[in-house]
């Protein structure tokens, strides 16, 4: 059992939280890498939500609720660490729920739907077809869902299929860590925080926005100034823990 007041409490629970669902099949071995990666940028932002990931998942609200088909894209890292928090989301914004993974069998993706609505999200499923223009397994989607959603949410996304989400014409909305990578510079727009910090953030914007602040939020997205300003504050923070 992992002590409440270990200095590393949430981290020791999340890590763990991984390595149950990497043994029941729900996450990849593949995603314990990816998990790990992004934690070392959590580090270098202090483990807090920034200033420029509030703005931005305000603004990841005002274009959820204003979408005309919105869909957040669930895999295996996500569910197993936020699933009570996508379906929050979704009962927020009204999206759609749906599986889409890298590393795809009909188990993973059957396991993963089933604890996304034993949490209360309502997954949409049904038959799959290789839809995107992409050579792995993230091109399977649902026609009525994911491809034809004019705004999706890809949390923990891998770089090509945000690219290809984008070239198809999608507004696509990232929650990622590394303001470097190729996901959060393709994105319309990038939310540069912890999953479990950005989803309820998002979900609170989604209950309290005015129907005037969703129109200027949607018609003045910056992606470059937040990556520019969440970099600064990385940075900033990095040059005080030297003083």
């Amino acid at each position: 059992m992992i002590p409440d007041k270990h200095p590393r409490y949430h981290s020791l629970v999340t890590r763990e939280k991984l390595a149950q669902c990497a043994r029941s099949g729900i996450v990849s071995l593949e995603g314990l890498t990816a998990h790990g990666r992004g934690e070392a940028f959590d580090y270098l932002i202090g483990e807090r939500t920034t200033e420029s990931a509030h703005i931005a998942a305000r603004i990841a609200a005002a274009m959820l609720i204003s979408a005309r088909h919105p869909v957040i894209s669930v895999n295996g890292n996500t569910a197993a660490l936020a699933a009570q928090q996508i379906a929050s989301l979704q009962k927020a914004s009204g999206a759609i729920v749906e599986v889409n993974l890298f590393h795809r069998t009909e188990k993973r993706v059957q396991q993963i739907e089933e604890l996304l609505r034993e949490t209360g999200s309502d997954v949409f499923s049904g038959e799959a077809e290789r839809l995107l223009p992409l050579s792995h397994d993230r091109a399977w989607c649902r026609r009525k869902g994911m491809y034809s959603a004019d705004v999706v949410l890809v949390p923990l996304e891998d770089g090509d299929r945000c690219e290809a989400l984008v070239r198809m014409g999608k507004t696509v909305i990232a929650i990622d860590l590394n303001p470097l990578s190729r996901t959060a510079r393709s994105a319309t727009l990038t939310i540069v925080d912890e999953l479990t910090r950005a989803l309820p953030g998002i979900t609170s914007a989604c209950k309290e926005i005015s129907e005037p602040e969703c129109r200027q939020l949607t018609e003045s997205v910056d992606n470059h100034y937040l990556l520019s300003e969440a970099i600064r504050e990385i940075t900033l923070r990095l040059c005080h823990a030297m003083d």
